[in-house]
C-alpha cells in the first residue's frame, strides 16, 4: 500500500516537468496566481472558471477535490471527475468559482495528493494545494505600491509547553525608522487544521495592513500571529470536544491560556515596542481563533478592550447572563470595559451564520453592544477573513 500511494505521488509529479499540451480552456484565460513558478495550470478564466490539468497515463480515476472534510468551499460543493485524453493528461474545467482562495486536493486512483502545480498552503492539518480567484475590482490585499512594513518571525521559549515556538510579527511602515514611536498590538489567531502561517500566508495580513495604513484607514500597529495549539510539557494532546458557551471546547485548553496571556504577551511586549496596556491591545481570530478570543479575552478584559470574532462555530441558546463567567452580566458595566466587540460571518458558512445571528440577538435583548458585518455568498474561508480583518482593523484603537 505504501509503495502505490509513493507511485501516484510520483505520477503527479511526473505531470509538473512533463511537456505541457494546453486543453480547451475558456478565452482569455491566464494561470493561477498561486501556480508554482511556470506552472501553466491550473487556469482561471475571466467569470472564474478554472480548468485543471495533470499527466497521469497509467490512472484509473482522477479528480479535484474542493473540500476540507465535510465542509465545501467557493470552488464547489463535490468533486470534479476529470476527463484522459489520448497521452494521460487528465483535465476538467469547473462553472464559475467564488473569488478568494480555495483548497482542494488532487485525487488519483482514490489517493489524496497535492497538486504539483499549485503551491501548497497548510490546511486540514497538512499540506495541500489551493486556487486563488482573484475578485474584479477587488484589491485590498494585494501589493500596492505603499509603504511596507515587514513580516519577522519571533522565537521565545515557553515554560508551559517546554518548547520553542514560533510568532509571525508584522511591524509597520517606518517601525525601524521611529525608533522612539511605539505602537498598539493586535493578536490575531489562526483557524483549527490550520498554524501561525495562515494568517501571513493565505491571509495577507500584511498587505492588507499596508494598504490601510496607506489609505489613512487605520492606525499604524503591530500584529502578533502565534500558534493556537499548546500543550503542557510531558503531557499528551487532548481531544477537541464541542463547544459550550461557557468554556468552549478544548480547542481554548488551559495551556493555550496560559501561553497567551503569561508568554506571548509578555515576549511581544519585551522583543517590540509595544503601548503595554489594555487600552492598546486586542484579540481577534477565526473559527478555532474566534472561541480563543472569546473565551481569553472575555476571561482577561484587563488585558484586552477589543475583540474581533471571525466566524465562530454554532453555538446553541447561548445566554450572555451566564456566559463565560457571567462577565457580560452586567450590561452597561460591560460596555464600559469593552471598546470594541467586533463579529463577523459569511452567509455561505453551513450554521454558522445562523448561529452568530442568534447570538447577536441575544446580545440585542440583554444591551450588549456589538458590531456584525456579514459577507454574502462567503464560505467558512479566506475571503471571508481577509474582509473581516479590511473591516476590523480600521476601528482599532480609535478611542
Amino acid at each position: 500500500m505504501q509503495r502505490s500511494v509513493f507511485r501516484v505521488a510520483f505520477l503527479a509529479f511526473l505531470a509538473s516537468a512533463a511537456p505541457k499540451i494546453w486543453a480547451q480552456a475558456p478565452g482569455g484565460s491566464k494561470p493561477a496566481s498561486s501556480n508554482v513558478r511556470n506552472a501553466e495550470y491550473p487556469l482561471v478564466s475571466p467569470d472564474g472558471r478554472v480548468t485543471f490539468r495533470v499527466r497521469a497515463p497509467t490512472a484509473q480515476k482522477v479528480e479535484i477535490l474542493p473540500l476540507i472534510g465535510l465542509r465545501a468551499n467557493g470552488l464547489g460543493k463535490g468533486a470534479y471527475e476529470m476527463t484522459r485524453d489520448s497521452e494521460g493528461f487528465w483535465s476538467v474545467t469547473t462553472p464559475p468559482a467564488v473569488p478568494g482562495l480555495h483548497y482542494y486536493s488532487l485525487v488519483i486512483d482514490g489517493v489524496s495528493v497535492a497538486d504539483p502545480s499549485s503551491e501548497t498552503f497548510y490546511g486540514a492539518n497538512h499540506e495541500m494545494s489551493a486556487i486563488e480567484i482573484p475578485e474584479p475590482g477587488v484589491d485590498f490585499y494585494l501589493p500596492k505600491d505603499v509603504p511596507h512594513g515587514q513580516l519577522r518571525i519571533f522565537w521565545y521559549l515557553s515554560k508551559v509547553t517546554g518548547e520553542w515556538r514560533r510568532v509571525f510579527v508584522y511591524t509597520p511602515p517606518g517601525y525601524d525608522i521611529h525608533p522612539r514611536q511605539r505602537y498598539p498590538v493586535l493578536y490575531l489567531q489562526h483557524g483549527g487544521g490550520e498554524n501561525e502561517t495562515g494568517w501571513p500566508k493565505q491571509g495577507h495580513v500584511n498587505f492588507i495592513l499596508d494598504n490601510l495604513i496607506a489609505a489613512g484607514k487605520a492606525s499604524p500597529m503591530i500584529v502578533a500571529m502565534g500558534s493556537g495549539y499548546a500543550v503542557r510539557a510531558g503531557e499528551a494532546p487532548s481531544p477537541v470536544v464541542p463547544a459550550s458557551p461557557g468554556r468552549p471546547s478544548q480547542e481554548v485548553s488551559e495551556a493555550v491560556e496560559e501561553v497567551t496571556v503569561k508568554e506571548l504577551i509578555p515576549a511581544v511586549d519585551a522583543g517590540f515596542r509595544t503601548i503595554a496596556d489594555r487600552s492598546h491591545r486586542a484579540m481577534a481570530g477565526l473559527s478555532m481563533g474566534s472561541v480563543q478570543t472569546l473565551s481569553i479575552g472575555l476571561h482577561h478584559l484587563d488585558t484586552f478592550s477589543a475583540l474581533g470574532v471571525l466566524s465562530r462555530p454554532p453555538v446553541e441558546d447561548f445566554n450572555p447572563g451566564t456566559a463565560y463567567g457571567g462577565v457580560m452580566a452586567d450590561a452597561a458595566s460591560f460596555n464600559k470595559r469593552l471598546h470594541l466587540f467586533w463579529w463577523s460571518a459569511g452567509t455561505a458558512e453551513e450554521g454558522i451564520d445562523t448561529s452568530v445571528k442568534a447570538t447577536t440577538a441575544a446580545f440585542d435583548k440583554a444591551g450588549i453592544h456589538y458590531t456584525f458585518v456579514e459577507y454574502p455568498g462567503l464560505s467558512h474561508e479566506w475571503q471571508t477573513w481577509r474582509k473581516s480583518l479590511y473591516d476590523f482593523a480600521p476601528r482599532l484603537f480609535q478611542w
